[in-house]
């Protein structure tokens, strides 16, 4: 396997910046693709060790077109995840005003962070969508468009100037990425930890997500992202991408686990990693009787029954 991690690039993306925080990166060739479901099929194919690639931002949730291609194809698995605080900057040629800007680009992904600073800045400008951000200056540099929607960053790589910078409609906006390779054993636990699942609906029938959601609740499971995504196979037929706290190793996740799996006919395990910038001794304590301590009890208590061992 090369040492090599492939990014949503070309060079100058918000994903390369975060990509950069990772220590191995030192170590490591970083290729720049065309877009995630190249980066991903790197990996599928061998030919990168592992892809790195957006996945949720604070504004809009999960970047569906990352979400997509973990739940279908070849199966993949995420061991590192990245949160990169996030502000654009407006990058025209050299010697553009705001005036003259009539068409402007950047990933699909920009457009709700920013999209009132354009309503009040820009209302009568085209927006066209690019495969991602530093794709977009790229082709402002060719003259394809007036201006790109980007990081800052970006503007000398490209040979572009920043005409407005700190761009953000919403405070503290935040991307998470994600260090995606292909399954193996996962990390071992920290104590602020995240599980990625996706789920299967055996059928359609009132009560059946929630149903699937007490798996996670009666066990003490706290969910940090919850997001339906379309199978393909008719209107109402949807899987389901879930975050929850903790590690598979945990028994009260690798119990609710089962549960799932009892109860769908499919359920793909994402992996189980480190939450970024989070402090084990910050996290949050099991509930009363969801330990693992509690839960091995509770199996000794169970054997010594049907031992006869009252």
């Amino acid at each position: 396997m090369p040492a090599s991690y492939a990014y949503l690039g070309p060079e100058g993306t918000f994903t390369e910046v975060a990509l950069r925080t990772l220590p191995e990166t030192a170590t490591r060739e970083l290729v720049p693709m065309v877009s995630v479901p190249a980066a991903l099929d790197a990996v599928r194919g061998g030919e990168a060790e592992a892809a790195f690639v957006p996945i949720e931002n604070s504004v809009e949730g999960g970047i569906t077109t990352t979400l997509d291609e973990l739940v279908a194809g070849e199966p993949l698995m995420i061991y590192r995840e990245v949160l990169l605080s996030i502000t654009f900057a407006l990058l025209v040629r050299p010697g553009t005003k705001l005036s003259e800007i009539k068409t402007v680009t950047a990933h699909p992904a920009a457009q709700p962070q920013v999209r009132n600073w354009m309503k009040n800045n820009l209302p009568d400008v085209i927006w066209e969508s690019a495969a991602s951000n530093a794709d977009g200056a790229r082709l402002v540099q060719e003259g394809r468009y007036d201006a790109a929607f980007a990081g800052e960053f970006a503007a000398q790589k490209y040979g572009l100037e920043p005409l407005e910078t700190g761009i953000h409609d919403a405070e503290n906006a935040q991307t998470r990425f994600v260090l995606v390779g292909k399954p193996a054993r996962p990390a071992a636990r920290t104590g602020a930890d995240k599980t990625s699942v996706v789920v299967w609906q055996r059928d359609d029938h009132p009560g059946a997500l929630v149903e699937l959601l007490q798996e996670f609740a009666v066990r003490g499971v706290n969910l940090v992202l919850l997001q339906s995504r379309p199978t393909g196979e008719g209107i109402g037929n949807y899987c389901f991408a879930i975050d929850a706290e903790g590690h598979i190793a945990d028994r009260r996740v690798s119990e609710a686990l089962m549960g799932l799996k009892r109860r769908c006919p499919q359920v793909r395990f994402l992996g189980s990693y480190p939450q970024a910038e989070a402090d084990p001794q910050d996290a949050r304590m099991p509930r009363a009787g969801t330990s693992d301590g509690e839960f091995a009890a509770a199996s000794d208590w169970l054997a010594r029954c049907q031992d006869g061992r009252f």
